[in-house]
């Protein structure tokens, strides 16, 4: 079995540091080593607001701010449709099936294309170093799209890929090597990913040299829902939302002062 990367492994640790559980256990672990009991107090409290909806929705708004959700019909038209990865996972069993991470990236991508927005369909081949053997997710998706009726000549699927800095570099490299868009020009692709990861997603592909169409899916705030009191009360399911959108918004800053 591979090891895996030092770095990409640091890339994933070192944030749980500064999110809320990881803050929550080290202020605890303080409190009790220096026997503060404001220190476990704090560490209480912040878990409680971190825990909250009204906590996670707020973030959700900031993270997903300026993004809005069109129809497939009414996006431009472009070279190609890029969908990002999203994290598949294989179920138990001798099939080893490939759930969905997010339907909603590989819908929109059959929407798009099926509305003739673009001519080529390519998905990109999310794999991770801690499922070495599992398919990566460009092909499993390119299977399930000819499935429901993409012929197969409008598909393509970058090399497995971990991250969306390396989804970037990948999909440029192969839109260039099948001549893809107009010469002396940056092709133009429609980026289908979650609205939240959009911002950082965009800016890192046209880093990559491509210009881009955002056309964000996989909304993560309700904007009909209304607050209640029952919105303070925690939970692991708001715990969760909180860090996923603070996860994104510490990779737009480390993204943005080029670490």
């Amino acid at each position: 079995m591979p090891y895996p990367d030092p770095m990409h492994l640091a890339a994933q640790l070192l944030p749980q540091l500064v999110l809320p559980i990881g803050l929550t256990l080290l202020l605890a672990l303080a409190g009790l080593a220096l026997r503060r009991r404001w220190l476990v107090l704090l560490a209480l409290a912040l878990l409680w607001v971190a825990s909250s909806d009204l906590t996670a929705q707020a973030l959700w708004r900031v993270v997903e701010a300026s993004q809005e959700r069109i129809v497939a019909s009414a996006a431009p038209q472009a070279d190609a449709i890029v969908v990002l990865s999203s994290r598949r996972r294989t179920a138990p069993g001798d099939a080893a099936v490939r759930g969905w991470g997010v339907a909603e990236r590989f819908l929109a991508g059959l929407e798009l294309i099926a509305a003739e927005r673009a001519p080529r369909l390519v998905f990109t081949g999310g794999w991770s170093p801690r499922s070495p053997d599992a398919e990566p997710e460009g092909d499993v998706n390119r299977r399930d799209a000819i499935a429901l009726g993409v012929t197969p000549e409008r598909i393509l699927t970058t090399e497995r890929v971990r991250n969306t800095a390396e989804e970037a570099v990948a999909v440029t490299a192969l839109l260039h090597q099948h001549g893809i868009g107009d010469p002396g020009a940056a092709p133009h692709v429609l980026l289908v990913t979650s609205a939240y990861h959009m911002p950082r997603s965009v800016a890192l592909f046209e880093r990559a040299g491509l210009a881009v169409t955002p056309f964000p899916v996989h909304f993560r705030q309700d904007t009909a829902r209304r607050p209640s009191v029952a919105d303070l009360l925690p939970s692991g399911q708001a715990l969760s939302e909180t860090e996923t959108a603070l996860r994104e918004l510490y990779g737009r800053v480390v993204y943005r002062v080029g670490w």
